[in-house]
Order: C-alpha cells, then sequence, then structure tokens
C-alpha cells in the first residue's frame, strides 16, 4: 500500500488534465461583450444557488465530525444521507449554470470550450 501511495505522489503533474479558470476560458472563446453579460448573469445566478447549499454542507460536515467523536451512528446516517443530497444538489445547480452557459456560445465557441474543459465538466 505504502509503495502505491509513494507512486502515486511521485506520478508527473503533466499527466493530470489541464484546468483553466472561468476568466482564462472566457477569454479564449473570444466571447462578445453580450456574450460575456449574460455569462456573468449566469455565473452570478449560479453562485447564488450554490452558497448556501454549501455553507450546510460546511455545518454538516462539522457535526458530522462531532458525530463521529459521541459515536452516534443515528446521527451519522442522517447527516451522511443529507450531505449525499446536498452534494447532489450542488452537481445539479453547477451543471444547470454550465448548460446554460453552453447554450449562448457559437458552435465554433462550443468546440473550443469541449477542447478546453476537461471531459465530464
Amino acid at each position: 500500500m505504502a509503495a502505491s501511495m509513494a507512486i502515486a505522489q511521485t506520478a508527473p503533474a503533466a499527466q493530470a488534465p489541464a484546468r483553466h479558470s472561468r476568466r482564462e476560458m472566457m477569454q479564449a472563446l473570444d466571447l462578445t461583450p453580450a456574450q460575456r453579460q449574460q455569462a456573468k448573469s449566469i455565473f452570478q445566478n449560479t453562485h447564488q444557488q450554490v452558497q448556501p447549499l454549501v455553507q450546510q454542507l460546511r455545518q454538516d460536515r462539522q457535526s458530522l465530525a462531532t458525530a463521529i467523536r459521541a459515536d452516534d451512528t443515528t446521527q451519522i446516517q442522517q447527516l451522511s444521507t443529507a450531505m449525499g443530497t446536498l452534494r447532489g444538489q450542488v452537481i445539479a445547480a453547477r451543471s444547470a449554470g454550465r448548460a446554460q452557459f453552453l447554450a449562448l456560445l457559437t458552435p465554433d465557441q462550443k468546440a473550443k470550450a469541449a477542447q478546453i474543459a476537461p471531459k465530464g465538466e
């Protein structure tokens, strides 16, 4: 096990997919001013939807740590289930925002976005 951990830690960083910030992607896509404004609105709306979910996840993580220390299996199960639901909601909101962003792109911009973004995003 330790050997596999050491190998995983020494793997070259070049193998990891390149990640681009939203700003870099928007610059690379050469968005029009109207597209930039729409994108900004989409990203702000998505952030507003996700922010309370992320805050609740933080609180639940702290509660889960307390439940683990107390060996409260009922609370552990309840919090784990709730956190799974919240994570699903975060993924859904972010995915919907990304879909809205992609919908405002031209076909050429969509093709470029597909090359920039890692698969599955």
